[in-house]
């Protein structure tokens, strides 16, 4: 039972010591969620050195801001996503608002389509957010259910080969698949990673 409260804890504490300024925080905090940070980043923005600003700003965020963490809202591991993702939904929007701005310009009768290419950034944008918080679900869901779903997705095992391969039943393999299905079919439920409302 108090493994269950481990997490939680160190969370708190994590907050604390980067309240007080404690640049050994950052470090430990990076360490544990860079790799996190800049795959949905990058997931979002499909560019490698716009993921990497992003992860300086998402890190510089959290050094700045630690107080708007609240850890009855969730995981600081949620809170960090749904900072990543609302910091690089913003430099999606930007960099794709920009590029239309330069189109217009550059057409002789101005920005005649303004709101179909306004509705296809949006329609971007969520394809981004989905994808990310798919990504997201992905590496939060447990071990066992993220290496069924790898193993039926990515080397196109059966269920029948998914349970030889990790060792289960097969109806032990259904149900983690099963599982695994349903948290990513979440994924079209909202724009942020789940677990945390305010990522401000």
């Amino acid at each position: 039972m108090a493994h269950k409260d481990v997490p939680p804890r160190w969370d708190r504490r994590m907050q604390q010591r980067l309240a007080r300024g404690e640049a050994a925080a950052l470090g430990e905090l990076y360490d544990r969620f860079a790799s996190l940070v800049h795959s949905l980043a990058h997931r979002v923005l499909g560019d490698e050195r716009a993921a990497d600003g992003v992860t300086r700003e998402v890190f510089a965020h959290v050094w700045e801001h630690p107080d708007s963490y609240d850890p009855k809202q969730g995981p600081l591991r949620s809170w960090v996503a749904a900072v990543t993702h609302r910091l690089a939904v913003q430099r999606l929007r930007a960099t794709e608002t920009a590029a239309l701005i330069r189109g217009g310009s550059d057409r002789a009768d101005g920005c005649a389509d303004e709101p179909g290419r306004l509705e296809s950034l949006e329609s971007k944008v969520r394809r981004a957010s989905v994808a990310a918080r798919a990504d997201y679900i992905v590496h939060s869901m447990p071990a066992p259910l993220r290496a069924a779903l790898e193993l039926a997705y990515f080397q196109r095992r059966d269920y029948r080969q998914t349970a030889a391969d990790l060792g289960v039943t097969e109806d032990e393999a259904r149900r983690r698949l099963r599982l695994g299905l349903q948290l990513l079919s979440t994924a079209h439920d909202a724009g942020t990673p789940p677990g945390y409302g305010g990522a401000a």
